[in-house]
């Protein structure tokens, strides 16, 4: 594939999700950028959502860690949509009543300023280092197959592509970031497709036989039940509810998408349709990586050391032109449906809980809106920058990892003020949300000595949220009612 062709296919995708933006913007106020003024079709709010949730790295990695541990990660699915559910029947009633915009001014009600503070604090630092290692990772391997043809520096590129998401989302907000995830996910979906279709060609399978030899393939086992190893079933189920309820259902950005629904039995419904519309686009993936296997066998091709190698380098090098700017189109779409939701949320985020927008007039609240756009895409380009200067991917992935602890406290202080009726001492309430995730990476770190040979998996969000709620309980007391 040309550089020329390749620069014309992003600048086009580019150019039409500005156009989007164009029509979406009309007329729109700081009440659209927050809320898409609660007018947004339920569907295409549930369509949009899987573009969100699946980002470039999973585009990448899901199908070569088939090759790793097969079907495992349905079992991790499987809790999400448990979580999905529990999140649409418990935590978008309350969101809906409370007429929030930012969901962590409900720990304010609750607990105080500083629980308001700090649940919106640990979710910025997560959500900003999370989105700008998805793009990290998607921006160096563009930057290595194409825009090194063209001398373009990495600086440059990153600059460029975060100054693209900026123009298209700083004035419609949520509402464009609705329909722009709509489209992203269209892509996405049909570049996976399009790369099955490809394979079961080139294997000369039908439908039929394309689906025996997947079911068929040791690598489609989906249930695995050892209890010292990662994939255990029942690690990798009640994981998958707690983290959704977690970075879902206490997450701004996908809330917020949410929030956008008329009413609130418009947003359950976008969430059950959203649940299975997730089920089936994460089987897709799981399907594709047992056929990008099968192909490598049949085609006596050898498997790159690093398995997320593998999808970008059948699509790009063996399996023809069509494929390749379909997988472009697709990578793209998913790593840039994370970032200009996250950039999103993130403004939201910080206006409301530490700016108080609402105490100012509209013309203000469009000024304050714009700089605090302009901050944070900044900010992803410099820690893209810091990442890319150190040089080291074992470090940025643990930098990742770190940044993933932070959705413990923010579990723990929902929780607690979902389930406990008691007052905090909202001043030491940062005091223990710092310690939690502190006190869970240690034990992380020594679970193999410490409990036998146990190994932590997703479960260690459990355990932070479970430091988080009984440090609360220490810090609090029970509130006296009167008779």
């Amino acid at each position: 594939m040309g550089p020329f062709l390749v620069v014309g296919i992003i600048l086009s995708y580019f150019l039409l999700l500005i156009v989007v933006s164009v029509f979406t913007a009309r007329k729109a106020d700081t009440q659209t950028f927050f809320t898409g003024n609660r007018k947004s079709p339920w569907y295409v709010v549930a369509f949009g959502m899987v573009g969100t949730t699946i980002s470039g790295v999973t585009f990448i990695s899901v199908p070569g860690e088939v090759g790793n541990s097969a079907f495992s990660y349905l079992q991790f699915i499987m809790g999400n949509i448990v979580g999905f559910w529990i999140v649409a029947g418990v935590l978008l009633p309350l969101y809906y009543r409370l007429n929030l915009v930012s969901i962590y001014s409900f720990l304010n009600q609750r607990m105080g300023e500083y629980a308001h503070k700090t649940g919106s604090f640990f979710f910025q630092v997560s959500k900003l280092i999370g989105a700008a290692f998805r793009l990290y990772l998607v921006a160096g391997v563009l930057q290595i197959a194409f825009f090194d043809a063209f001398n373009i520096p990495f600086a440059v590129t990153v600059v460029i592509t975060l100054a693209l998401v900026w123009v298209y989302t700083q004035k419609g907000g949520i509402k464009t970031i609705i329909w722009t995830d709509s489209l992203q996910t269209l892509f996405l979906i049909v570049a996976v497709v399009f790369t099955i279709v490809s394979i079961s060609k080139s294997l000369n399978w039908n439908l039929t036989e394309m689906i025996k030899n997947i079911v068929e393939s040791p690598r489609s086992q989906v249930f695995f039940w050892d209890w010292r190893s990662e994939n255990n079933f029942f690690k990798q189920f009640f994981s998958g509810i707690f983290i959704t309820i977690a970075i879902v259902g206490m997450d701004q950005d996908m809330m917020q998408k949410n929030l956008t629904c008329r009413n609130i039995k418009d947003a359950q419904k976008n969430m059950f349709v959203f649940s299975f519309l997730f089920l089936i686009t994460v089987t897709l993936f799981l399907s594709l990586g047992t056929m990008l296997y099968s192909f490598v066998e049949s085609q006596h091709i050898s498997t790159p050391v690093n398995s997320d190698d593998l999808y970008p380098m059948l699509a790009l090098k063996y399996l023809g032109l069509p494929v390749g700017i379909a997988f472009l189109l697709g990578i793209t779409a998913a790593a840039y449906s994370s970032a200009d939701s996250a950039l999103t949320a993130l403004t939201t985020a910080f206006s409301i809980d530490f700016l108080k927008i609402e105490k100012y007039d509209e013309e203000k609240r469009k000024q304050i809106i714009r700089r605090t756009h302009i901050m944070f895409s900044a900010m992803t380009i410099l820690i893209i920058l810091l990442f890319r200067a150190m040089n080291n991917e074992s470090i940025v992935v643990a930098v990742f990892k770190v940044a993933g602890y932070t959705y413990g406290p923010i579990l723990g202080l929902f929780v607690f003020g979902l389930y406990f009726k008691r007052k905090v001492t909202d001043r030491w309430v940062p005091v223990i949300a710092v310690l939690s995730p502190l006190i869970t990476f240690f034990i992380a770190k020594s679970s193999v000595f410490l409990f036998n040979g146990y190994q932590f998996g997703f479960e260690l969000l459990i355990v932070n949220g479970l430091f988080t709620v009984l440090g609360l309980m220490l810090i609090s007391k029970k509130v006296e009612t009167q008779d």
